[in-house]
């Protein structure tokens, strides 16, 4: 070839090159910039490792916008469900988490639902079914009380908030991501005892596959009832309080839990705690108990739910879940709890109990 040919095809590539050089660095530079923006103003995140706690914030100005919450968080992990999304979830209201199963099943995703019988005619029930996704409720007079997903068989989100709109934005809840095989097998195994054998209730079995899970140090227990002993373990823990018990919870009627917080109180351990105020009347609630033992037992301030269902124990230990503290939840309702020892998820917890105990009714 002559040395003419040479410079003119030379001369023809050099621009390319140029182009792939500065894409090249403008890619670079482009994520060297980015940077994952901040949670949603209405609510808290904290992310450890393979947890993630989120919080509802019903008093933030940007909650009245319904958007962003904790709910925004779930729908993402269910875009990026690769196989599976199992969910039990005793009302479903959400637009987000209807739309994010909605795009799953059509992406080829195997997609499950049980929801509790009093609410299978939710307008984004019969538009999950008109979308042909598997739905089934439980057909009896207790409660399918579970709040729970499993994306992937790994991905376990779990907690108070029922996947409403007042559960995400007007209520006061926690929502907590576990990523592990082991708890999603637990979890995994609860809703398949309900959506393939119809075992409901009375009718399930203590079989849950790993009670115990130590992930990243941290030791998790899984608890389901009425199968359980759920109560039992629970008392167990609380009477191995040797500094502190805070609580906040929806309803407080469990004689058996109550005994053991004013014992443990007349031992020195210091107690706090915030009760939903519409249930704080009612029959069997313990809070005027807790009050005439002399016990610091507030009435939450948020005009609609304090919803929350949490024990925090000697700053370490955390006890959360659907699991209201009564009888209804130990012996009917189909509800799960997790018992998690880790200092850094209880310092979360006990911010969420500071924030709440702090703007209540003395």
């Amino acid at each position: 070839m002559s040395a003419h040919f040479h410079r003119r095809l030379i001369a023809s590539i050099i621009p390319i090159l140029v182009v792939i050089i500065l894409i090249g660095l403008y890619s670079v530079f482009y994520s060297q910039t980015q940077h994952e923006p901040p949670p949603h103003p209405s609510e808290t995140v904290s992310n450890m490792g393979r947890y993630a706690i989120h919080f509802t914030d019903p008093t933030s100005p940007a909650a009245s916008t319904l958007r962003g919450g904790p709910d925004a968080a779930l729908a993402e992990a269910i875009d990026s469900a690769r196989y599976s999304v199992d969910m039990a979830i005793y009302r479903l209201d959400l637009w987000s988490i209807r739309d994010a199963l909605i795009r799953a099943h059509k992406r080829g995703v195997v997609v499950r639902v049980i929801t509790d019988n009093d609410h299978q005619d939710e307008a984004e029930i019969l538009d999950l079914r008109a979308a042909g996704i598997n739905l089934m409720d439980d057909q009896r007079e207790p409660l399918m009380h579970h709040k729970f997903a499993v994306i992937d068989g790994v991905d376990v989100w779990t907690g108070s908030m029922n996947f409403t709109v007042s559960g995400a934005y007007r209520n006061n809840n926690n929502l907590i991501r576990i990523r592990s095989s082991r708890v999603g097998q637990d979890y995994t195994h609860e809703f398949e005892e309900m959506y393939l054998d119809k075992r409901f209730g009375a009718l399930s079995e203590a079989d849950t596959p790993y009670p115990i899970v130590t992930l990243d140090g941290v030791q998790i227990e899984v608890y389901f009832s009425p199968d359980d002993g759920v109560e039992e373990r629970i008392d167990e823990v609380l009477r191995g309080a040797s500094k502190s018990i805070d609580f906040m919870v929806y309803s407080f009627t469990s004689d058996v839990l109550s005994e053991t917080i004013l014992a443990r109180a007349r031992a020195g351990v210091e107690v706090r705690g915030v009760i939903e105020r519409d249930q704080a009347p009612n029959p069997g609630s313990d809070y005027e108990r807790f009050r005439q033992a002399g016990l610091d037992i507030r009435l939450d301030s948020n005009p609609r739910n304090m919803h929350h269902k949490v024990i925090i124990i000697d700053d370490s230990i955390v006890i959360t879940g659907s699991y209201n503290f009564s009888r209804s939840a130990e012996e009917y309702n189909d509800e799960n709890v997790l018992i998690l020892y880790d200092v850094r998820l209880s310092e979360e917890y006990l911010l969420e109990f500071k924030r709440i105990f702090e703007n209540t009714i003395p």
